[in-house]
């Protein structure tokens, strides 16, 4: 395979931070179980700057922060989840129970049971990621879990108006303005004022999917997801322009957000490069798309599409676009992604919204969590053998004697 990289990523993960992240993770847990409410008041006030009378959003306030939404993103809001309900829905009718018979008169079955409880954790300490609310909330409302728990942290010590919105639409049965690891634990191992939950699902920072991972056991999680990533395979043919743009669309989510283009063509991916640091020079967001590109972009030019689609596989990155003439041809050659985009009209920032909820993931650990969340709502049963009443051979069982 013929690799050639016109642009490197900088940095790669720093195993240190990770150790000072879990430590610092490990304390709040520790207190949380301890001390509960009053540990995570005094969390909420150390990292969110965020101590109200009360972390549970009442009906009256919940109310409130809706009729602050415009109409126009309230609008917005419930056609997403239409569509991505739409989709949840057709998910759970494709998920059967059964029972068959083995040998006469031995049967054996599966269940599809809802969760009681779940946590959603809806992430937004830089902005209002609303989305979230409808990947998880309500794909687990489908699904049939009787309680749903949304967390979401405060903006600058402002309620995420939006989010609050979003989440209620969604089905949530009770809504915390709560962040963190704080919120994480809450939900894991329950306090005066937070119900314990079965299961949590959601995205975060490094310090969310750091507690997800040390609570699990005592609870389910979805995976452990990494930042967002975008990948996209494009050939000679594809506008340079829109692949920049939909680099750093991603790319803004956080500044260890990667951005990988393979490309077939050199021309390509050296124009993509020079739009990319136009676009940065007025993007709003520029701090974090740009940290993110300058640390880990790629860009990667190979022969062929065949090469290009084999080493996208190794990557496994969560949302993969394909800009060919002919981009159907990845459903067939690729098995590693978290969301597949096919064609220009296909964004990620569109395809989100329209139906899918996304798979968030941490590249190579793909491979061993290559499951849709809207499945982790549902706990697969098999049954025990039922034995119904049949003629049993009188030398039954004496080999065992």
């Amino acid at each position: 395979m013929g690799v050639r990289h016109l642009k490197t990523a900088a940095l790669v993960a720093n195993t240190a931070i990770n150790q000072k992240v879990s430590d610092i993770v490990k304390g709040v847990i520790d207190d949380i179980r301890a001390n509960g409410d009053r540990a995570v008041r005094q969390y909420s006030e150390k990292f969110d700057k965020w101590s109200p009378p009360s972390f549970r959003l009442t009906e009256d306030q919940i109310q409130e922060c809706i009729s602050k939404v415009p109409p126009q993103t309230i609008a917005d809001i419930k056609e997403a989840q239409k569509n991505v309900r739409t989709f949840a829905e057709a998910q759970r009718a494709s998920i059967k129970d059964f029972e068959i018979e083995i040998q006469p008169g031995v049967f054996l079955g599966q269940r599809n049971n809802p969760i009681s409880t779940a946590g959603a954790y809806i992430p937004g300490g830089r902005y209002p990621l609303l989305a979230s609310a409808h990947m998880t909330i309500l794909t687990a409302k489908v699904a049939g879990v009787k309680h749903v728990i949304a967390c979401t942290p405060p903006i600058s010590g402002h309620i995420p108006n939006a989010t609050v919105a979003a989440a209620h639409f969604a089905g949530a049965d009770e809504i915390f303005l709560l962040g963190g690891t704080q919120a994480i634990a809450a939900m894991a191992l329950g306090t005066e004022s937070v119900k314990k939950v079965d299961f949590i699902a959601g995205p975060g920072n490094p310090f969310v999917a750091e507690a997800k991972r040390q609570l699990f056991g005592e609870i389910g999680i979805d995976l452990l997801a990494g930042p967002t990533e975008v990948l996209i395979v494009a050939d000679e043919y594809a506008d340079p322009f829109t692949v920049a743009t939909d680099l750093l669309s991603q790319a803004e989510h956080g500044p260890d957000s990667p951005a990988v283009l393979i490309t077939t063509s050199e021309d390509v991916g050296r124009q993509t490069i020079k739009y990319a640091d136009q676009i940065l020079k007025d993007m709003p967001t520029a701090e974090l798309a740009g940290t993110s590109w300058r640390d880990y972009g790629e860009v990667v030019v190979v022969d062929s599409l065949d090469e290009a689609y084999e080493l996208a596989d190794v990557y496994s990155s969560e949302h993969v676009q394909i800009l060919t003439q002919k981009p159907r041809e990845a459903l067939e050659k690729m098995r590693n992604y978290g969301s597949l985009f096919l064609g220009e009209k296909t964004c990620v920032s569109y395809g989100d919204k329209v139906c899918t909820h996304a798979l968030l993931c941490i590249r190579s650990r793909f491979i061993w969590f290559q499951v849709l969340r809207y499945h982790s709502a549902l706990e697969q049963i098999t049954s025990s053998p039922h034995v119904k009443r049949v003629d049993i051979p009188a030398d039954c069982g004496l080999a065992s004697t």
